[in-house]
């Protein structure tokens, strides 16, 4: 069994970034994406539930989970195309996401320099179309490599065919049928940076960055400020953001925007514009919000946070009970981050 290792009745508390217990039926700890084929031709993994974790950093368990847990290791990275302008680079799943930043921007390449601090893995990138302060990484996917459930292939995506959305993604509607083991990413060597999201100039003006900000400098700013702004996984249980910037009419923005002077709005194409789910929740009051150890971040009201002890289906219930009170109040549905392992999101099951 070249390339795997299986384990049974396997607790994934440490697995995942709130913390919370959680067991699997099974674990398989996969080196090389090849190993794949091999390992799929159990009838347990051919046939039943499939979870592939990363860093756990976007999941919540809500309860066990009945089938096989994923867990890939690799973590290679090379360019693969180089034409001058922009150069094409290939990671593997397993590799750190920010690190991954990091080496890119060692090597003169920009474009993600706005994403630094992500927590999680490169193959959990494209699956959420992960995105922050401006830009998002289907900007610049090439290919994805995936492993298909239904062939046993591991085949290669153009981006036209990821289907790319806001925190979306053919493999995250599909997750039943892909396993994500690299991505191809066409990163510039010259590129306008996208320094107007809040605080990222005056935080590039805080180190010293002047007038014409080096890539590297805004990986920087973005990081103090992500530093400063959210909790960190190590020492409090979260997942990040934990609710969707919902995308709604423009006219409807515009209503909320007339009747909420504050409420942040944002241009979303089309006729569609996108509210600030923080914005929100801080209004009907929940930021700091504590239920024994399922609680809101003080610093910031779209991070859920286990202080110690808390359970999924504690932190679920209070993402409902959140969701259900903005929708009281504005009207607007709020949708979660975070795949949700063992329970719907419903706020009426709050």
């Amino acid at each position: 069994m070249s390339g795997y290792r299986l384990a049974e009745d396997v607790s994934l508390q440490g697995r995942n970034t709130f913390r919370v217990p959680a067991k699997a039926a099974m674990m398989a700890d996969v080196a090389r994406a090849e190993a794949l084929v091999e390992l799929f031709d159990f009838a347990m993994l051919r046939d039943g539930p499939v979870l592939v974790l990363g860093e756990g950093s976007n999941l919540l368990f809500a309860g066990d989970f009945p089938g096989v847990a994923i867990c890939l290791t690799m973590a290679g990275i090379r360019i693969v195309a180089d034409d001058g302008d922009s150069a094409v680079v290939r990671a593997e799943a397993g590799m750190n996401w920010n690190d991954l930043v990091a080496w890119t921007l060692a090597r003169g390449l920009c474009g993600l320099e706005n994403l630094a601090m992500i927590p999680g893995t490169v193959g959990a990138a494209p699956i959420q179309n992960i995105g922050a302060y401006g830009v998002e990484v289907g900007e610049f996917v090439e290919a994805v490599e995936a492993f298909q459930r239904d062939t046993g292939q591991v085949k290669r995506l153009a981006r036209a065919d990821c289907e790319l959305g806001y925190r979306d993604s053919r493999f995250k509607r599909e997750t039943d049928r892909w396993v994500v083991t690299a991505l191809e990413l066409r990163l510039p060597r010259r590129r306008a940076l996208r320094l107007d999201y809040a605080g990222v100039r005056e935080e590039l003006a805080a180190i010293g960055a002047g007038e014409s900000p080096r890539p590297s400098q805004v990986a920087e700013a973005i990081s103090r400020l992500r530093t400063r702004k959210l909790p960190n996984p190590a020492l409090l249980g979260n997942a990040g953001s934990f609710f969707k910037n919902p995308l709604v009419p423009a006219a409807t923005a515009a209503a909320l925007k007339a009747e909420h002077p504050a409420l942040p709005v944002y241009p979303a194409g089309g006729d569609e514009a996108k509210l600030s789910a923080a914005w929100l929740i801080e209004a009907c009051g929940w930021k700091g919000h504590r239920d024994g150890d399922a609680g809101i971040a003080a610093q910031h009201a779209l991070v859920l946070v286990n202080h110690g002890n808390a359970t999924g289906p504690q932190l679920l219930d209070l993402a409902r009970r959140v969701a259900a009170s903005v929708r009281e109040r504005f009207g607007i549905a709020l949708e979660p981050e975070p795949r949700i392992i063992g329970a719907r999101f419903d706020p009426d099951a709050g």
